[in-house]
């Protein structure tokens, strides 16, 4: 029982933690960036969407003569109508722009603390296999684990070249040295 209680602590620590920093970023935010995370918000939203097709819909029964008692002001092809649409858009797209941007800085703030969080724990995790190791050999204890597999997993990673090994993998083949017929690559002929 005592176990599952550290076990829930911990947890309520970890999710406390994350409330803080993700409020203290919300706070942090300067009066620009509220403003278009505000207008990125109330424009994705559903009384928004109804908002703009009455307009639209108003809009165009009233500009093309269909509604009595009111003179249409911006007749087909609604120029007017065009005009402030697109005004709109380019405002919209605008403020969607600059918060996704403040967005992507959060998320690569995330990204670099669970780099290092993931950094910290693999440091961890080679003092662990140390003194397992030691706690084996000292008490004669034979593993399933060989002694190469244990120095292999207890190597410091080293971040660069683990950098540069998956940007290698995410690169292409690009093997111009030889040209690929049909047979050799396995593809069916036509």
């Amino acid at each position: 029982m005592g176990r599952t209680r550290d076990r829930s602590s911990a947890l309520e620590e970890n999710v406390e933690a994350i409330k803080r920093w993700e409020s203290a970023i919300l706070l942090g935010r300067s009066k620009a960036e509220q403003v278009a995370d505000w207008i990125a918000r109330t424009a994705g939203s559903g009384p928004v969407l109804v908002l703009h097709v009455v307009w639209f819909g108003g809009w165009i029964l009233v500009n093309l003569g269909l509604i009595q008692g009111i003179r249409p002001f911006d007749p087909f092809p609604f120029p007017f109508l065009t005009m402030s649409v697109s005004l709109e858009a380019i405002f919209l797209a605008l403020f969607v722009l600059a918060s996704q941007n403040r967005l992507a800085r959060q998320a690569d703030k995330r990204s670099h603390l669970d780099l290092q969080i993931d950094l910290l724990a693999e440091r961890e995790m080679t003092a662990v296999l140390q003194l397992l190791q030691d706690i084996a050999r000292h008490l004669a204890v034979e593993t399933s684990v060989t002694p190469e597999q244990l120095r292999d997993l207890m190597k410091k990673t080293d971040v660069h070249h683990l950098t540069n090994r998956m940007e290698e993998l995410a690169e292409p083949a690009t093997d111009t040295s030889a040209p690929v017929s049909a047979k050799s690559s396995n593809l069916p002929t036509t």
